[in-house]
């Protein structure tokens, strides 16, 4: 079986066998722990002076840790410019959040060298590297220019949107030319997956090669690119065993406590834009408006752990959510009830599970979202004699997998408050009914499922032979072009 080597932009430190991250790292540390391997990425530290080689970090297992530091100009140009200032907004369809330069672009290519560079010293020659998300787009293209022959894929994370979209970003091209040196890239959705694949058959002159069961071969700039649809899942038993241990239910008595049997409508976001956390605050005092009723027996927490501290909009959205929760409460709360509570803090997952399996609604509205594990966190943990309603954004990735949530528009405030409504009053028969139905697509679409299906897909894809890499696209110099 062949070495896997996972690559992303961060390496989560692994403590007792964990990742002390969530999603991708969750995934990714699965990986490592079946097959064995190497996990390479950043090291988080922005140092006056990089070495541009890798250390080796950690040993747990058959896992070893490698990491490389950056430059605080490649932190600034490479993840709080071009990733997070103009790729992360597009990506998510708020092109109007979008900001470029093409100094940062460069910036972003610089670092995907440095990364290249740095793990082609310990690459073996039968390795499988997979790379993951949007930080690594040109990942592929810098380790082919490095002689790297190895079967290459990439895992995007978020959503990739239509043409039109995707081509408001200036560096587009470069960007898929990039991404054509992959030899599989994998997506959550069909609808991400068809994105991609229309904008290389029309605008790249590429050509179908084979429509499969879950994507398509293509072939451009004189290479075959598979692609394929492939949902990340979640541990399903596991996180119901996290959600029913006592030794994880101290902040969920807690929260039980100060409830006073009042039902609970929760939801866990990091603070950022996409997740429509601003929409669901309106949609909340909308129900309250039109549910009077509700009032007194109803509460909304909202856990949004701060990220991405340092760029301007993630302050903005922080200071404008603040004040949003203040001026709802001001107009609603009692003496006795605050009927919206934001806490702007992490939680350890141990801690949140439980608080998933008490919750009564478990609303997950985001505008755009690549897949959403916090939904399917959710249904896991809940009872199944007494489960909750999930509401999920008809725009989460999740969406596509469970159906029977009460889907809605996350911009429609009137609809999200029927939805409310309806879930709180939803008889147990039918809850039981719509949790099971998206519990049978959650064990067939697991974590193993996801890994074992990209793995053995890539696994596939044939070697770069020796000629590719002298024809691979010559990159084209962006600083010239501003």
């Amino acid at each position: 079986m062949s070495r896997l080597v996972v690559v992303s932009n961060r390496v989560a430190p692994i403590t007792e066998g964990q990742a002390t991250a969530g999603g991708l790292a969750a995934g990714v540390l699965d990986a490592l722990k079946q097959q064995g391997g190497i996990w390479f990425g950043w090291s988080g530290d922005a140092v006056a002076t990089p070495s541009g080689h890798a250390k080796a970090r950690q040993q747990v297992g058959p896992i070893s840790l490698y990491t490389i530091d950056l430059s605080r100009k490649d932190y600034d140009e490479f993840y709080r410019g071009f990733a997070n200032d103009t790729l992360w907004p597009v990506l998510h369809y708020q092109m109007g959040l979008s900001k470029f330069t093409w100094e940062e672009f460069s910036g972003y290519q610089r670092v995907n060298d440095q990364f290249a560079r740095a793990l082609v010293p310990i690459l073996q020659p039968d390795d499988l590297v997979w790379a993951h998300d949007y930080h690594l787009l040109c990942l592929a293209d810098s380790l082919r220019q490095a002689g790297c022959r190895n079967r290459i894929g990439l895992f995007l994370h978020t959503p990739f949107p239509a043409p039109p979209v995707f081509m408001t970003v200036p560096a587009h091209a470069e960007l898929i030319q990039a991404m054509c040196q992959y030899d599989l890239v994998g997506f959550q959705t069909e609808t991400d997956r068809a994105g991609f694949s229309d904008y290389v058959i029309r605008h790249c002159e590429g050509e179908l090669v084979e429509t499969t069961e879950d994507g398509q071969v293509l072939r451009a700039y004189g290479r075959i690119i598979r692609t394929g649809v492939y949902p990340i899942g979640v541990h399903v038993d596991e996180t119901r065993n996290q959600a029913k241990a006592q030794a994880n239910r101290r902040t969920a008595d807690r929260l039980r406590g100060s409830l006073r049997h009042r039902q609970l409508i929760l939801s866990v976001d990091r603070l950022d834009y996409s997740k429509g956390l601003r929409q669901r605050f309106q949609a909340f005092e909308r129900f309250l408006e039109d549910c009077p009723a509700a009032r007194g027996g109803v509460s909304f927490l909202q856990i949004a752990p701060p990220s991405r501290g340092d760029i301007q909009t993630y302050k903005d959205i922080r200071r404008e959510l603040e004040a949003e929760a203040g001026r709802i409460n001001g107009r609603f709360a009692e003496i006795d009830w605050t009927p919206l509570r934001y806490l702007n803090k992490s939680f350890p997952r141990s801690a949140l599970m439980p608080l998933y399996d008490m919750a009564d609604v478990g609303l997950v509205t985001p505008l755009r979202d690549g897949m959403n594990l916090v939904a399917k966190e959710y249904v896991a943990a809940q009872n199944p004699e007494d489960p909750g309603v999930l509401i999920l954004s008809q725009f989460a990735g999740a969406a596509c997998e469970l159906d029977a949530a009460l889907l809605i528009n996350p911009y429609d405030s009137v609809g999200v408050a029927m939805a409310m409504d309806r879930a709180l009053s939803m008889r147990v028969e039918e809850r039981r009914e719509r949790h099971a139905a998206m519990m049978v697509v959650m064990r067939r679409n697991s974590l193993d499922r996801w890994r074992d299906r990209f793995t053995s897909d890539l696994e596939l894809a044939r070697p770069a032979p020796r000629g590719t890499i002298a024809q691979a696209v010559a990159r084209p110099s962006s600083l010239a072009l501003s």
